[in-house]
């Protein structure tokens, strides 16, 4: 070794061999260089269990970088909803929380339509396009979205519907449904979420922060309902 390297680098790898060790790319060529001395007969316990950790570095790494990213992807959803929150307080009265919902609310959300359903059985001439009128039962048949079997009464995220276009006012790739109890004096309503891109609502995506806009819209909108 001392014939190849000249005396100032030999110095600084006996002084911190640390060096070594911190360079992947040239510890991979020294335990290379030990195998071929060695021979091919011969397995060095010490290089694979070199490798296999340099794997579970590998990935380590890379779940270190989702949880990173997921972390700041939930910071940011967080401060979406958060500022989504204060434009629903932000109007004075019904009309105006109603006509906020699509005029200032859904782009906060980063959504193409936000749909407020009603069951109802009396027309109600006049109504802005974010109140949607809905047959007794509809609320149930847009949540099962053309399934035989009921979804509950959880918030969905999914590919768009066909029933639920209608409702949309335009087509969308994907949607998020959450459905709001208003009290025994009231029937079951709906506020639909619709978006062009499809990978906007996923079954996969987490639910917390739009359950907490939802409690909150919720609330608003008994506050209005009772005046």
């Amino acid at each position: 070794m001392s014939a190849v390297l000249d005396d100032v680098t030999r110095e600084k790898l006996l002084a911190d061999p640390s060096v070594l060790l911190g360079d992947r790319d040239l510890m991979r060529a020294l335990v290379a260089a030990r195998e071929a001395e060695v021979g091919h007969n011969v397995i060095d316990i010490r290089g694979r269990a070199m490798e296999a950790l340099e794997t579970r570095l590998d990935r380590l790494e890379v779940a270190h970088e989702s949880v990173i990213s997921a972390a700041f992807d939930n910071q940011s959803g967080m401060a979406v909803i958060h500022r989504a929150v204060l434009a629903l307080l932000e109007p004075q009265d019904a009309a105006g929380f109603v006509e906020n919902l699509q005029a200032e609310v859904a782009p906060l959300l980063r959504v193409d339509t936000l749909r407020l359903v009603f069951e109802s059985d009396e027309p109600q001439p006049g109504l802005p396009d974010q109140i949607i009128l809905a047959p007794k039962g509809a609320v149930a048949r847009l949540i099962a979205g053309g399934r035989r079997n009921p979804r509950g009464d959880d918030i969905i995220l999914r590919k768009a519907a066909a029933i639920t276009q209608t409702v949309h006012g335009m087509e969308v790739a994907s949607e998020a449904l959450i459905p709001l109890d208003l009290g025994p004096d009231h029937p079951p309503a709906l506020l639909l979420m619709g978006s062009a891109e499809p990978g906007r609502f996923s079954p996969a995506h987490g639910t917390d922060l739009l359950r907490f806009f939802g409690q909150v819209f919720r609330l608003a909108l008994m506050g209005w309902l009772r005046e």
